[in-house]
């Protein structure tokens, strides 16, 4: 099964909103900044800026990342 790893610039982030209003499943707003930030059980390593999503979750993240009005969320592909 192919999987993604999901960054999320926290610096760019401007708090917007999109991404967790598009794809809550991976996205969340920081309670403390108000900036986006991984879901829980999704991070990797406990890092709130950067998780592990699965098939299932590609398109919606990618439509989150191309609406992001400042480009904060990068998808890569894992080998």
């Amino acid at each position: 099964m192919v999987k993604y790893r999901v960054i999320i610039d926290r610096d760019a982030c401007i708090a917007c909103g999109v991404c967790a209003s598009l794809c809550p499943d991976a996205f969340e707003l920081s309670s403390e900044d108000g900036k986006s930030q991984i879901v829980e059980p999704l991070r990797e390593s406990g890092n709130i800026a950067i998780g592990v999503i699965e098939e299932h979750l590609k398109e919606s993240v990618e439509n989150a990342a191309n609406s992001c009005p400042v480009g904060a969320i990068r998808i890569e592909e894992l080998k």
